[in-house]
């Protein structure tokens, strides 16, 4: 939902190079699954199951911070896996403050963590490979420039299931609005968005608890899930006027 490593608004602080090096050791999930065809899909079928080593990392990281006492939400894929639109994903997204951010990396850094590079603001959990990638309470969705709508302090839109925080409905689909709507890269968000539509059944009067920056795109995407619907349904009812 926005540029990877520029939604925190001061840098790191510096980490040992021994420990900065040993990034290098900790071997990438996503590299693994390009790697290895067979090994990923069968991480595929182990993800629909909710026991990939995604679901592993995601369940790590929430219990650290919990732990901790840091409050966070989770985001991304993994939310839109809660919330019922299935799909793979590599990553775990998770929305902090810039200043439980850098305690993150106080607390976690060689501990089970590594920066996916020096100065990072991601860390990558070095059992599994996942990167954990956070996003910034006050940063901008999309491109990264000053709109209407910013990334909120987690306590304000966060509720917990099964022992894990997660956005809420309404904000996951504010920013994920935001995100593809202001850059081109990011227009899968808005498909991410269509595709949740569906599955939750959203009317469209839900764009009313949006932002008013998103909502004319929200009532686009419905219209388009409804006339989506509409023609898979009139599909099959002319394959069954056919039989």
């Amino acid at each position: 939902m926005g540029n990877r490593e520029q939604q925190t608004s001061g840098s790191l602080e510096p980490k040992e190079s021994a420990q900065c090096s040993a990034t290098i050791l900790v071997s990438a999930y996503e590299e693994s699954l390009n790697h290895d065809l067979r090994w990923a899909l069968s991480e595929g079928s182990r993800h629909f199951e909710q026991d990939s080593a995604v679901f592993k990392a995601l369940n790590n990281i929430s219990q650290r911070l919990k732990s901790l006492g840091i409050s966070y939400a989770v985001v991304g894929g993994m939310a839109l896996f809660k919330y019922g639109f299935r799909r793979f994903t590599e990553d775990v997204h998770v929305l902090v403050t810039n200043d439980d951010l850098k305690r993150i990396h106080h607390e976690l850094e060689g501990r089970g963590y590594l920066p996916l590079f020096k100065n990072s603001k991601n860390l990558r959990d070095t059992e599994s490979g996942v990167s954990i990638e956070f996003l910034i309470t006050g940063g901008y969705p999309g491109d990264g420039k000053p709109k209407p709508v910013a990334f909120p302090d987690p306590r304000t839109v966060a509720s917990e299931t099964d022992g894990i925080s997660y956005i809420n409905v309404p904000t996951l689909v504010e920013l994920k609005l935001a995100s593809g709507m202001t850059s081109a890269a990011r227009l899968k968000d808005l498909a991410d968005i269509q595709e949740l539509i569906k599955v939750l059944d959203l009317h469209d009067d839900f764009a009313d608890q949006l932002n008013p920056f998103v909502r004319a795109t929200f009532v686009e995407l419905w219209n388009g899930a409804m006339n989506s619907t509409d023609a898979e349904s009139d599909s099959w009812g002319d394959r069954d006027s056919q039989s």
